[in-house]
């Protein structure tokens, strides 16, 4: 290994104190901090009054730009890479970068921060011995109808991110396919307005029906 660093930082999910100190140390002593959109690190930042340097890497430049950022790193230079809430690769941008990285002889080291997934897991109250996480479910009802059938086939929790405006027909699919199965919806985690709703399909999805759901949704169910 030689040159810089890349170190892999966990951000907050919601609440901005949610950081740990090493993080916010690693962040400061960087020469510069890849960022999945630079708007949202900014804010997170000045809340720790962090200065360094932001450059932009999110799904559509990750390939372009990782070249530029390895030479860089083989050059001698740190930087980190946090994405808008959680760790990065987890269903966020960064495994290219990390491959390419891990590749060209750059050591990398990881900053461990919250994770949605796992926090839904623990705040459910679901056994959490053996789980699966799915990021997010297919979006088409063909495909999504065949994901919940395979899922069906293991006695495991399921996680994955859901938006608002699909967690409903996710919910309805989950009920024609696994039946009356026990749930937990964990929305805007962290935040002001955190709230876990747990029940049986039928109950989760009467709830979202009547009230529809707003704010960053993570699911949490069992296959069979």
């Amino acid at each position: 290994m030689s040159g810089g660093r890349l170190f892999l930082v966990g951000t907050p999910i919601g609440n901005l104190k949610d950081i740990t100190l090493r993080a916010i140390e690693t962040l400061k002593d960087v020469a510069l901090i890849a960022a999945e959109d630079t708007r949202r690190t900014k804010i997170l930042c000045r809340q720790h009054e962090i200065t360094t340097p932001l450059i932009s890497l999110h799904e559509h430049n990750e390939r372009q730009r990782a070249a530029e950022l390895i030479e860089r790193l083989k050059n001698g230079e740190s930087m980190a890479l946090v994405t808008d809430a959680g760790m990065p690769v987890v269903s966020d941008p960064g495994a290219h970068l990390v491959e390419e990285a891990h590749r060209g002889g750059v050591k990398v080291a990881v900053i461990p921060g919250p994770s949605a997934a796992v926090s839904a897991l623990a705040v459910s109250g679901f056994r959490g011995e053996r789980f699966r996480f799915e990021g997010f479910p297919p979006r088409k009802p063909k495909a999504l109808r065949e994901w919940l059938e395979a899922v069906s086939k293991e006695q495991v929790t399921v996680v994955c991110f859901e938006s608002p405006f699909r967690l409903k027909k996710t919910l309805q699919a989950i009920q024609r396919v696994l039946g009356e199965v026990p749930v937990a919806v964990c929305r805007e985690m962290t935040k002001l307005h955190e709230e876990v709703t747990r029940g049986s399909t039928s109950e989760v999805l009467a709830r979202y029906t009547e009230r529809p759901p707003k704010g960053e949704c993570t699911l949490v169910f069992s296959s069979r």
